[in-house]
């Protein structure tokens, strides 16, 4: 889901500016926010799960042995399950931005010349343990398991961050727009959200800076309200 949302993007850069600057992706922050939309956003929704359960059930019921653990409610429970874990790509959106700021911090210290490559195994668990209570058994689970850094991807992390509050803030707007989205979405439509990031968003390429066009798709630059009102519904519900 969160690669689909990637390449929904990509597919909608105008095709009239194929091959010149101004027709590319508007870097990774942006890009994120097109992945996370789709995966956190839309299709860890309650429309989603609405939709998806009896796909689930059906493909999958069998293996459950006739117990009934396939339901709208168990999905739920697990698409909303708060929980520290050892690593990112299967961090809940609560925890998530703990794992990036982690990150971050070692990153910046590396940088600087503050810490040595041979301290970054102990400095990455005092963090965990710091930050999210936990701490791994080994580098596998510890500092090398993300592909970014072997990579030469410094600097990436905060774009998942930064995506995921782009992401509230062009959903929030998607569905002020298109108040028939969640209707859509559970019958497992995504036209509504589709057209309008094709809209507001992809057909724009790089032609405005991130804040320009988040201004101009939702009418405020990037923030963190959106995002913050979005972690309290689904996190924290009446």
């Amino acid at each position: 889901l969160h690669e689909t949302g990637h390449a929904l993007y990509t597919r909608g850069l105008p095709p009239d500016w194929q091959g010149q600057p101004v027709g590319e992706a508007l870097g990774m922050t942006l890009h994120e926010s097109q992945s996370l939309i789709i995966e956190m956003q839309a299709c860890r929704s309650d429309a989603f799960i609405h939709y998806v359960t009896p796909q689930l059930a059906e493909t999958f019921g069998k293996a459950g042995n006739g117990t009934g653990a396939w339901t709208t409610a168990n999905i739920k429970r697990l698409f909303q399950q708060v929980k520290p874990g050892l690593i990112r790509v299967y961090a809940d959106e609560v925890t998530y931005p703990l794992h990036v700021i982690l990150r971050y911090r070692l990153e910046r210290a590396l940088i600087a010349g503050d810490l040595a490559i041979a301290e970054l195994p102990g400095a990455w668990n005092e963090g965990m343990s710091r930050l999210l209570g936990i701490s791994p058994p080994d580098d596998a689970d510890g500092c090398m398991q993300d592909v970014h850094w072997p990579a030469g991807l410094f600097g990436y992390f905060p774009t998942y961050t930064l995506g995921a509050l782009a992401a509230s803030q062009f959903m929030a707007a998607a569905q002020a727009a298109r108040p028939d989205m969640p209707d859509a979405i559970a019958k497992g439509d995504f036209t509504p959200l589709t057209d309008w990031l094709r809209t507001n968003v992809h057909r724009y390429g790089s032609k405005y800076g991130t804040n320009a066009l988040l201004e101009k798709a939702t009418g405020s630059p990037l923030s963190s309200d959106a995002y913050i009102q979005h972690l309290k519904r689904r996190y924290l519900p009446d």
